[in-house]
């Protein structure tokens, strides 16, 4: 049986983990952290001093996803899009979060400064959602609302019976 993958991506803190974690539980897809999948295989290029964070090596990332993506049902959670392969996306869904909230959010996880600034203008910007229309066909790319439990509940609701319709249409 044929099962859909799905792109979920957004700025920081808008709530992509949440989502696709549940997600994942409700539809019996399998979920992948980019994040997490990185830091367990060490999928690295280097360290980047002014966001303290680890530089993502996003071809041995594409590498290790290769062979989960092409057998399908892989819900595949981060905040970059761009370098992803189109074939592997049936749906995108780009979360979005009014900026007082991602503020609070982002200040809650210790992002402060330059880190916490471009994250909020990155949102203010919509550039995760640009990101995805210009990786993707156009189609395809949806924005959600991601503010309150009723939102992730919302979104729930609405992405399974989007995955419901799928498998149905191909299989």
């Amino acid at each position: 049986m044929r099962r859909p993958n799905l792109l979920i991506t957004g700025t920081p803190g808008v709530g992509k983990t949440t989502l696709g974690k549940e997600l994942a539980s409700r539809a019996g897809l399998s979920y992948v952290n980019v994040g997490d999948l990185a830091k367990e295989g060490e999928l690295y290029e280097g360290f980047d001093e002014e966001y303290d964070c680890p530089i993502l090596d996003e071809d041995r990332v594409v590498d290790e996803l290769e062979a989960r993506m092409s057998e399908g049902g892989v819900i595949v959670d981060y905040h970059g899009c761009d370098f992803f392969p189109e074939r592997w996306f049936h749906i995108v869904f780009v979360l979005r979060t009014d900026n007082s909230c991602l503020y609070d959010r982002l200040h809650s996880r210790g992002y402060t400064g330059k880190k916490l600034q471009d994250n909020i203008q990155c949102e203010i910007f919509q550039t995760l959602y640009e990101e995805a229309v210009l990786s993707y066909k156009k189609e395809i790319v949806h924005q959600l609302p991601s503010n309150t439990p009723e939102d992730l509940e919302r979104n729930l609701d609405q992405i399974m019976q989007w995955i419901e319709q799928w498998m149905k249409d191909n299989n």
